[in-house]
């Protein structure tokens, strides 16, 4: 045979097996062809929920702020350094890392009377846009 005409029954085939494997696994082909980017956080994704969101000014009673970080695809990320930066009260923690829901967990405590603005950094590059308030009385 002609070394062309090997050349392309193996391009031929090679194709031919290609796509039959997407067929069968149903998978679309962006899956092998698409960088993985699952180990950055996402800044608009990542969420920060306090509760309670009122509570005493004594120093004493306290409010847990759970940060969960996420990738784009909304893939929860572990290991991930979390920050928590307040305008009023003392966070417990300076800096916590995400366990495998990737959740850091903090507690915020204050003696002082005014409303506390919340935000999250993530490995210190990454501020997540969502913010919590938590208002000391």
């Amino acid at each position: 045979m002609d070394k062309k005409l090997v050349a392309l029954l193996f391009l031929f085939f090679v194709a031919f097996g290609f796509f039959s494997a997407v067929t069968v696994f149903n998978k679309p082909i962006t899956q092998f062809t698409r960088a993985k980017e699952e180990i950055l956080p996402s800044a608009s994704k990542s969420k920060i929920i306090g509760w309670p969101l009122t509570l005493k000014a004594d120093g004493q009673t306290e409010s847990t702020i759970s940060v969960f970080v996420v990738s784009e695809s909304d893939k929860p990320l572990t290991d991930k350094s979390v920050k928590l930066l307040s305008t009023l009260g003392q966070v417990k923690e300076q800096s916590v890392t995400t366990d495998g829901n990737g959740k850091a967990e903090f507690h915020l405590v204050s003696t002082t009377p005014g409303t506390a603005e919340i935000e999250a950094e993530v490995d210190p590059s990454i501020k997540v846009t969502q913010k919590v308030t938590i208002q000391f009385e």
